[in-house]
């Protein structure tokens, strides 16, 4: 009698590391979906109550060897970090994390800008035998696909708009600046710091509707959001969604423009249908830019 074939050894499961947001619950969906299994470990104090009744798991921020040994006794078959989290001060990090580096490394990390920080949070994980998967690698139907995501797409001043921005975030790519930026025609509006993309809107707005907030945003006005150059895309994507179309329209943005591939669009069905219904459009930007010379003249002033 033949002996029946082993059955294919299974891997192990996909460990998200959750932070705020519904990020971590959107990729243990898309994961269930299609039939892989997940285990969630939550940041306390910053994992949505919905992530934390699902979390298999729960740690402190700077609970670096509580996390390490959870995720090592999970065995996964790699490791993703999903959901916003507040960087923690240098004094937290010397006091929790000396036992894994020294204190000239820890200052390094901990003055170094987002990215600094990212590449370091990987590296300790990695340094565990830990392999650090991206959504893009887990759950790619959350990415913004290319060209128009809705019912309206950008006329040719908007375009216009649209590659002086990206142009303007490539250039700063090096600087570990941000990630967005507002612009109309080659006005530059606002760039994103550290406060994030919702705060960067609300200076675009008070900058465009001078004087008093009450007069009219230039026209052509646009987000545009894209990743760094060079970034890790395992962490810290770019990402819109519902929020951020309707803080665009209140600055007065006529469309939002994001990479394509490398921005998530959380809830996308909602985002896109609460920015027709707003009057934006929204663009999937291909990777390839248009180089500088080649953008359009700015209309001539109005005599």
């Amino acid at each position: 009698m033949t002996e029946p074939a082993r059955a294919e050894t299974s891997r192990g499961p996909v460990a998200i590391v959750a932070g705020a947001g519904r990020l971590p619950l959107l990729i243990a969906a898309s994961l269930d979906r299609a039939g892989r299994a997940c285990r969630v470990l939550a940041i306390r104090g910053f994992a949505d109550p919905a992530t934390r009744r699902r979390a298999d798991a729960t740690v402190d921020l700077l609970d670096v060897r509580g996390a390490l040994d959870t995720l090592s006794a999970w065995a996964p078959d790699g490791v993703t970090l999903a959901g916003a989290v507040a960087r923690p001060s240098p004094a937290a990090l010397f006091n929790t994390m000396a036992a894994y580096r020294n204190r000239d490394a820890l200052r390094s990390l901990a003055s170094g800008g987002d990215d600094h920080l990212l590449r370091g949070v990987l590296a300790l994980l990695e340094e565990h035998g830990l392999q650090v998967l991206g959504v893009r690698d887990l759950a790619p139907n959350l990415m913004a696909p290319a060209g128009r995501l809705g019912a309206l797409g950008p006329d040719e001043a908007t375009e216009a708009s649209v590659e002086a921005g990206r142009t303007l975030l490539a250039s700063l790519s090096p600087h570990d600046v941000g990630q967005a930026a507002v612009v109309a025609s080659r006005r530059v509006l606002a760039v994103e710091g550290p406060e994030g993309t919702d705060r960067m809107l609300a200076r675009a707005r008070a900058l465009a509707r001078r004087p008093l907030g009450l007069g009219r945003p230039p026209a052509g006005m646009v987000l545009v959001k894209r990743a760094k150059d060079g970034q890790d895309l395992r962490v810290d994507l770019p990402a819109i969604g519902p929020r951020t179309v309707k803080r665009a329209a209140e600055a007065g943005c006529v469309g939002i423009a994001v990479g394509s591939g490398d921005t998530l669009v959380l809830d996308r069905q909602e985002t896109v249908a609460l920015a027709d219904r707003l009057g934006l459009f929204l663009l999937g930007l291909p990777p390839d830019s248009l180089p500088p010379d080649s953008l359009p003249p700015d209309p001539e002033p109005t005599r």
